[in-house]
């Protein structure tokens, strides 16, 4: 496909990801993110020290069952919205989805998937309230191609990692 060859001032789509519960605190080996920050930070022992005893329950892996309710939550969320969903992936310890929400604040989008997909994990994990982080990425596609790439990152590439 070519890329648009015109800016409507819309993204194509938004590439969203979200950690589950606990799953990779502040201070982690492989990098992390102060809230506002662009670039990762190290590892910090110290920091991931405080980040688990701040912890108020234990850290939340998403089984298989939990995996496909959370992708059938997040394609069933898009088909009431009108939205264009075109990967989703939910992993043991993140989520990722692409998602075309025309007009629509990418974290509002993100909120509303982590909102609905807890509803729905209550029903198999009924005493437990957090199932995710704070937050989470909104990164903006807007080429043809970034859209391709994307796709097949949150489709396939993960499962390859480490292979190649």
């Amino acid at each position: 496909m070519p890329a648009k060859s015109f800016n409507t001032g819309e993204p194509l789509a938004f590439f969203i990801t979200w950690t589950s519960y606990g799953t990779w605190l502040p201070g982690d080996e492989r990098g992390w993110y102060r809230r506002g920050d662009s670039e990762p930070r190290p590892v910090d022992e110290l920091i991931r020290e405080m980040a688990i005893a701040d912890m108020k329950e234990t850290p939340f892996t998403l089984s298989e069952k939990d995996r496909q309710t959370v992708e059938n939550t997040v394609t069933r969320h898009c088909e009431i919205r009108g939205w264009t969903l075109h990967a989703v992936n939910a992993r043991t310890n993140h989520v990722h989805v692409v998602v075309t929400a025309v007009s629509i604040d990418p974290k509002k989008v993100r909120d509303q998937f982590k909102a609905w997909c807890t509803r729905h994990l209550k029903k198999n994990h009924p005493g437990r309230q957090r199932f995710w982080t704070e937050g989470g990425s909104c990164r903006s596609i807007n080429t043809d191609q970034g859209l391709l790439t994307v796709v097949e990152y949150v489709n396939d590439a993960q499962d390859r990692k480490g292979m190649e």
